[in-house]
């Protein structure tokens, strides 16, 4: 199938930005690099990649705003009510320990609807794309999640807190709830690829909380166009606005969503049993 002109603007500045990312993975230990956090940090090649998108979607699409990791909002010009979400790189703790798993993540949002996102590996040359109503692809191969409706057969993916990072409790709680219930539990590091292995059926299901409206913009859209489910933590859809997200397919949802509520009910309990006991 032939790719929608939304997602060729997409793919082509992604593809642009990647090849300088791929020659400054390839001399990773030479990267200028600066401290955003703890533990999280921010390269000369995350600024690199987001400078080229922003150059390339904006010659596109000139009146367009921007949603952007490194650079934050941009408006659109009146009357637009359009703006591209990115990531130019998501899974940057990997990049900078020479993991090479890592991807550029680009959403199309228009009157506040998502309505086309690209997902691009560029170590694997896996392209993930989609527009809204046209399916989910990588490259030339339609996808589709998993059909996997037991919880014991279910390869499931998460991304847990790191030093300096709030949740630990909770992350601990969930993954213990979840694992002897499962066939496997996988942390890759990279939120946006968690979500495109979702859509492939690579994944059979993925949660994380706390993370940002670019980590899943284009994961969301990719993942209900293979015909799965997207929601936050209590069956809604703010999964945006609050980062708590659950990606699945029809049979394996409602079970992601009990379970996290479970998970979180018996925290809140012991939590009050603990300030009692004081």
């Amino acid at each position: 199938m032939s790719r929608p002109a939304l997602v060729n603007v997409m793919a082509s500045a992604a593809e642009k930005a990647s090849r300088r990312l791929l020659r400054d993975f390839g001399e990773v230990e030479q990267l200028q690099v600066s401290r955003k956090g703890p533990a999280d940090f921010v390269t000369m090649a995350d600024k690199r990649a987001e400078k080229t998108i922003f150059y390339e979607l904006s010659e596109a699409r000139p009146n367009w705003g921007f949603v952007m990791e490194e650079s934050g909002a941009f408006d659109a010009a009146d009357g637009t009510n359009a703006r591209w979400i990115v990531d130019p790189l998501d899974g940057t703790t990997n990049f900078l320990h020479g993991l090479p798993h890592f991807a550029i993540s680009i959403a199309a949002e228009i009157h506040g609807r998502l309505e086309a996102a690209i997902i691009y590996d560029p170590v694997k040359d896996e392209m993930f794309w989609t527009e809204k109503g046209a399916g989910a692809w990588v490259n030339n191969k339609r996808l589709r999640v998993s059909g996997r409706g037991d919880l014991r057969e279910s390869l499931l993916a998460t991304g847990l807190p790191w030093h300096g990072k709030d949740g630990h409790e909770r992350a601990n709680a969930e993954v213990s709830h979840f694992m002897p219930r499962v066939a496997g539990i996988r942390r890759f590091g990279a939120a946006a690829l968690d979500l495109a292995y979702v859509a492939a059926g690579r994944f059979d299901a993925f949660w994380e909380h706390d993370l940002k409206i670019w980590d899943i913009a284009a994961g969301v859209l990719l993942v209900r166009e293979a015909g799965g489910y997207v929601s936050d933590v209590e069956g809604g859809d703010d999964m945006l606005k609050t980062g708590c997200i659950i990606a699945s397919n029809n049979a394996l949802q409602a079970d992601m969503e009990k379970s996290l509520r479970d998970v979180k009910r018996s925290l809140a309990a012991q939590n009050t049993a603990s300030g009692d006991d004081k």
